[in-house]
């Protein structure tokens, strides 16, 4: 079927919406693909309805080549399974959570671990039904705290996930191998330029995870690459512990007026100017800064913790976040510290923390911070700091945790090389979840011993939705959007013209010929709009091919625009329908 733009329900817009700050936010409301009914909430319309069932259709296609079958469970669930894995508490805010008239409590589903189990339970009991994978595609909700850029992040989705299920952790690899190739197959077939790293687990539990980044300069999702081949979500990245430090020559810890630097620049002056050293000048890496947050856990508690980090790192708040899970960050507060006055503002020392020191706060340090290291940090006293202090000699903190920032240059942790840093889009996410969910929901099958095992499982995620964004984020220009031709709309933007009927009725013709052999036509048939109106919208929707027939119809010929590359070049119309054909069945 030809789509006609005289009817097809689209209005195209010239400015930017003012709440869109990425260029797939403004490109997709602009060119009429969706419309924003409520924060992080958006309603499809004809065209990109279109786009995200093609991205459905690629997705449906690689899951079933590698044998997964399609289910689908309600967005409406039961409270019962997630408190049996915890998570109805563990998901906090972000869960959306509501009671019927007979006041039972539901959610709506943010991801279906617990649902597939359920069903393979149910059905399941022997290990000569496994392996199986199971997948759905499927509205997901949560409720971000911050939706933003369209809908990159937003509180109702789409999402495919799968889960395998074997009787060992041998089998297990080759299901989750099979997903890996096929989400490889996947995202090459949407035409992302993408990155695989090590990923965190987060919420979703397991012992090893892997995430499919879209690359994008303003993706959300900071990650890390080295020349020999590590790479990782910053979230991830575990740094390289030093080896202890001999410190036999160390004098002993002397604390010291350092008046007005309660910060490290201001710090690092005061040592230079009244302190200085005899090998070298002070520097920001010399002093340990601790940072205090508090942990807000899923069952309201409230723990403080503190922090500490070389004093040339900032506190990264994702990595933090995603070491503390399930539990939420929030500011140390002037109320907290009115709470705990054996704290010094601006010069808070290992001295008082720790939980067997006198604030009974916990410390956790950056793993760098090992036996032997030598700091200058507060010395708990207002305008005092502490010089030599002594890691294993001065204080123990209770643990360490990968909170500092990962910068370019860091040593990679396999050793493969230096650290650079880029950005990208989460667009899959692959884990090994291992029995978490088969052992708290009980899914055990018998083995060939006829002994009873504990299903070993996979958890599998495409962003559905996000990809349309992805893709745009991926390919545009300033004109507008260019679509990847498996993903468009439509294979061919039918231009028509100037005001001579026998230019619409070549199009006409033209358009019938193409959608009578497979050539999907999106058709601009609209009277009395000006050439110019056209030539923008056909931009701006993005569809890969353009063809526009107007002036050169008097001399037999047609024009073909590609526009990714912008090459124009006229075709005979009597040989039009032949070449288009065949430039669309060539992608």
């Amino acid at each position: 079927m030809v789509l006609r733009m005289s009817t097809l329900f689209l209005r195209t817009l010239r400015e930017d919406p003012v709440d869109a700050d990425v260029p797939s936010h403004k490109l997709l409301v602009r060119a009429g693909y969706i419309r924003r009914a409520a924060p992080g909430i958006y309603s499809w319309l004809p065209l990109g309805y279109m786009v995200l069932r093609n991205i459905e259709t690629i997705v449906r296609e690689e899951m079933n080549a590698i044998g997964a079958q399609e289910v689908h469970f309600p967005a409406l669930l039961p409270r019962e399974p997630y408190e049996a894995t915890n998570r109805w508490e563990e998901y906090g805010d972000s869960l959306f959570r509501v009671k019927d008239r007979k006041g039972g409590d539901y959610l709506l589903g943010p991801t279906h671990e617990e649902m597939f189990t359920l069903l393979v339970k149910d059905l399941y009991s022997s290990y000569k039904d496994l392996p199986l994978s199971l997948y759905q595609i499927q509205t997901k909700y949560r409720d971000e705290q911050r939706p933003r850029a369209g809908i990159l992040r937003g509180r109702e989705f789409v999402m495919k996930d799968s889960y395998s299920f074997d009787v060992s952790d041998e089998a297990f690899m080759r299901s989750y191998q099979a997903h890996r190739e096929a989400y490889i197959k996947i995202f090459d077939r949407l035409g992302l330029d993408y990155v695989i790293v090590a990923a965190m687990s987060g919420a979703m539990g397991g012992s090893a995870s892997e995430e499919f980044l879209a690359i994008a300069d303003n993706g959300e999702d900071t990650y890390v690459r080295s020349p020999g081949g590590y790479a990782a979500n910053v979230e991830a990245v575990r740094t390289p512990v030093p080896a202890p430090v001999p410190y036999d020559d160390v004098p002993a810890a002397h604390v010291e007026d350092t008046p007005d630097t309660p910060t490290i620049d201001t710090l690092v002056d005061h040592l230079n100017g009244h302190f200085p050293r005899s090998d070298r000048p002070w520097g920001a890496a010399d002093t340990l800064k601790n940072v205090l947050v508090v942990l807000r856990h899923p069952d309201g508690t409230r723990e403080p913790l503190a922090i500490g980090v070389p004093g040339d790192r900032e506190v990264d708040e994702k990595r933090l976040a995603a070491q503390v899970e399930p539990a939420e960050v929030q500011p140390f507060t002037d109320e907290d510290f009115a709470a705990h006055p054996t704290l010094a503002k601006g010069y808070i020392g290992p001295g008082v923390l720790g939980e067997k020191n006198a604030s009974g706060i916990r410390y956790l340090v950056d793993p760098r911070v090992v036996e032997g290291t030598r700091w200058v940090t507060g010395a708990d006293q207002h305008g005092k700091h502490v010089i030599d202090l002594v890691a294993g000699r001065d204080f123990t903190p209770d643990g360490t945790i990968e909170a500092a920032e990962v910068r370019d240059g860091d040593p990679a942790p396999d050793g493969s090389g230096p650290l650079e840093t880029a950005r990208g889009i989460e667009m899959g996410h692959i884990f090994q979840l291992g029995r978490k969910y088969s052992e708290a929901l009980g899914l055990r099958v018998l083995d060939e011993n006829g002994k009873l095992v504990t299903v070993t499982m996979g958890s599998y995620g495409v962003g559905v939705s996000r990809a349309v964004a992805a893709i745009v984020e991926n390919s545009h220009d300033e004109a507008g959007i260019i679509w990847p031709r498996e993903v468009a709309p439509a294979d061919v933007h039918l231009v028509a013209t100037g005001k001579d009927d026998a230019v619409f009725d070549a199009a006409e013709r033209l358009a019938g010929e193409l959608d009578a052999a497979g050539v999907r036509v999106l058709y601009d048939d609209r009277r009395g709009v000006s050439p110019g109106v056209k030539f923008k919208d056909s931009e701006l929707v993005g569809v890969p091919t353009i063809v526009v027939v107007g002036r050169g119809l008097a001399d037999g010929v047609i024009e073909v625009k590609d526009r990714r590359s912008g090459e124009r070049r006229e075709v005979a119309l009597d040989a039009a329908v032949t070449e288009l054909v065949d430039l669309c069945r060539a992608g």
